[in-house]
């Protein structure tokens, strides 16, 4: 339990910084770094430190994070009420940051207990997954997996972590030569292949715009005894093709459990980056220590995906500054200009994201989300930018484009070969995954305590004065026991069968 303190604690992020933000709530009239509060500023929130005038930047990290809609007093709650965002220029000095890894000796390199798959990944579990090509084979999906646990297939084979139905909403009424359908190909493959799957079917209707043998076609992919496939209206019907599922299930069953953990080096390790239900403390706290952890995982060989293409909107300046080359640096703001036609020719604006959840706990624009969660990278150079769902294949820290929605971001990263998901949340996100497990880190104290049961590691304490540099240790440390196997809270819950979401764009015919 924390001790109370006398006076309300604030934090001034950088010099430049015209805000300081409450630690603890400061209420009319408390003083915080010789600032009187001029009324209530929640816990998390930001509290103006000078006279900022109309129009005048408001910046938070050193960096700007939106405009003040009218003249703010020094003491003044600054929050959406009194700043507005608009656009301005932003100087990406392609790849001036950018320095070589210090990468440690191969023989100084941290290890884990993995699963070294055939084409040489190396896998943190051991799934049989059950893919679905259309939303119409997803209720068959279900009732193979269901068909298994009833029998008791799996109980002679611990090595095995279970049979996950890996259902969608999409697969037909879409352009079968249109972008969607392109990266839900991707998608597809992305978690047929991901080393922590050990043998895969897919199952479809057989009428559907995605066609299982055209994707098949597509990627080389043939029938074997780690890979089935089949449609309900192929086999006859709903019953036999669950029947028929359940009998391909059977004979893989031995196959998938021939796979033992052994000692892998950490440079095997792909961890996709997350975070969901923000806050204020976010970039200060869980977001910072991730970073830590992330440089850390790099200098070891290891490689890090940072993601969620609207979230790092306004930040991504500070990205293209540190891309290995100005090619990488220009693939990431070319990434920024789609997103932000997309939005406009969908009727939306950059700014819809915060979320009201977001805005609650003390995040006022994009922008300001934008800085906190672009610090879950780390320090270390960009190496590659990658579309949704697309292999790979880079080392260190890498960026994939997606959606900031947290299901659809996590599926694109774990199609991209993510074997960890670190997460991390202030408002308490309950996410998880399968088949790559979810560790939640909590940005607060407060909120740790409250959800328990579902977060992995408390952040919060960084405030009362952990060093970012011990925390990022121990979140790498988690890493690799959950690499092992150690199960993280999400896992104990039983989350991640609902959470395959392929991102959908294009219109639904």
């Amino acid at each position: 339990m924390n001790r109370p303190h006398k006076h309300p604690r604030s934090i001034r992020l950088h010099t430049d910084d015209n805000v300081v933000v409450a630690v603890d709530q400061l209420s009319a009239g408390a003083s915080a770094q010789g600032i009187v509060a001029a009324e209530r500023v929640p816990r998390g929130h930001k509290m103006a430190a000078a006279p900022i005038a109309p129009g005048e930047p408001v910046r938070k990290y050193g960096q700007i994070i939106g405009f003040a809609a009218k003249l703010i007093a020094p003491g003044e709650w600054v929050h959406e009420h009194n700043v507005e965002m608009h656009d301005f220029a932003r100087e990406y000095r392609f790849a001036e940051a950018a320095r070589p890894v210090d990468l440690l000796a191969e023989g100084d390199r941290a290890t884990f207990q993995g699963f070294r798959r055939a084409d040489g990944k190396v896998g943190t579990r051991n799934y049989i997954g059950i893919l679905t090509s259309v939303n119409c084979s997803a209720s068959v999906a279900r009732f193979m997996a269901q068909a298994v646990e009833r029998t008791g297939l799996l109980d002679d084979y611990p090595a095995i972590d279970g049979v996950i139905p890996l259902v969608h909403g999409g697969g037909c009424a879409l352009d079968v030569k249109g972008e969607g359908y392109h990266i839900l190909k991707r998608t597809q493959w992305g978690y047929a292949t991901n080393p922590n799957m050990a043998a895969v079917i897919m199952v479809g209707l057989g009428c559907e715009g995605f066609q299982i043998d055209r994707w098949k076609e597509a990627y080389g992919v043939s029938e074997s005894d780690t890979f089935r496939s089949f449609t309900i209206q192929g086999a006859g019907g709903t019953g036999k093709t669950v029947a028929a599922g359940v009998e391909a299930i059977r004979s893989m069953l031995p196959v998938a459990a021939k796979v033992v953990r052994e000692r892998m080096p950490a440079s095997e390790l792909v961890v996709a980056l997350q975070c969901g239900g923000s806050d204020g403390y976010s970039g200060i706290t869980a977001n910072a220590a991730l970073g830590a952890a992330v440089d850390i995982l790099v200098r070891h060989g290891g490689t890090a995906i940072l993601s969620e293409t609207p979230e790092i909107y306004g930040a991504e300046h500070l990205l293209t500054r540190r891309a290995a080359n100005r090619a990488i640096g220009e693939k990431l703001v070319e990434r920024i200009r789609w997103w932000e036609d997309y939005t406009s020719r969908n009727l939306m604006e950059m700014n819809n994201n915060p979320s009201p959840g977001n805005k609650a706990g003390g995040l006022t624009t994009i922008l300001e989300k934008s800085l906190g969660a672009a610090a879950k990278g780390g320090t270390t150079t960009l190496t590659a930018v990658y579309e949704y769902a697309e292999k790979v294949t880079e080392k260190g820290f890498v960026f994939m484009d997606t959606p900031g929605y947290d299901p659809v971001s996590v599926t694109g990263q774990v199609a991209g070969g993510a074997n960890v998901v670190a997460f991390t949340t202030g408002r308490g996100s309950a996410y998880g995954c399968k088949p790559t497990p979810s560790i939640k880190l909590a940005t607060n104290s407060q909120m740790y305590r409250h959800m328990g049961d579902d977060m992995d590691i408390d952040c919060g304490d960084i405030v009362e004065g952990v060093s970012v540099a011990a925390k990022g240790q121990e979140i790498f440390d988690k890493i690799l026991k959950v690499a092992s196997g150690e199960p993280t809270k999400s896992e104990l819950l039983g989350y991640g069968d609902a959470e395959f979401v392929p991102w959908i764009v294009g219109a639904t015919m």
